[in-house]
């Protein structure tokens, strides 16, 4: 996996976590227990520090980065979708980010809140805990059910098993 130190700045990795091979992560990121990062993830802490709490997942082509020294930061069982961009937020735990979502400098992102698809949380806005939100911008639209924490449980422990399925099973076939 790409691993890179920027002007000392160093990525600092659980063991327990699953970097996919081709993800890159640069300067000051640190990642938490069985957190999983996904193909073509970009996490970029070359001049602002990131955190990815424990049992999070970064999914395909996500990319994280920070304003100058300021830290994004990613809560314990976030998922954050596919091609989403994180830039700058405070995301608390169990939130669900969804694909192609945007969540923009120093927003705030509630506990156990749902981000829909391709919605935009703009820089400064704040999305309560056990909100859905959506749009662009994102606004509230409901709330999180019981249903729905109980379903997303599941799902995120299946990404935690990831970190060692991924590790043990993944075989490169064209080398």
């Amino acid at each position: 996996m790409p691993l890179f130190s920027f002007e000392g700045r160093k990525p600092s990795i659980d063991e327990s976590a699953y970097v996919f091979p081709n993800a890159t992560i640069i300067g000051d990121v640190r990642i938490g227990k069985e957190v999983w990062i996904g193909p073509g993830a970009v996490l970029r802490g070359d001049y602002g520090t990131i955190v990815v709490g424990d049992y999070s997942a970064i999914e395909d082509n996500v990319v994280v980065h920070a304003r100058p020294g300021e830290t994004t930061k990613i809560g314990n069982h976030v998922t954050v979708g596919h091609l989403s961009v994180i830039h700058t937020p405070a995301i608390a735990d169990w939130v669900v980010i969804g694909m192609g979502a945007v969540i923009s400098d120093f927003a705030k992102v509630g506990e156990w809140s749902a981000i829909g698809e391709g919605a935009v949380v703009k820089n400064n806005s704040e999305i309560p805990a056990e909100s859905i939100a959506v749009g662009v911008p994102a606004h509230v639209v409901g709330k999180v059910s019981q249903e729905y924490k109980n379903l997303w449980t599941g799902y995120k422990a299946n990404y935690n098993s990831f970190t060692r399925r991924y590790r043990n099973n993944l075989l490169r076939l064209d080398q």
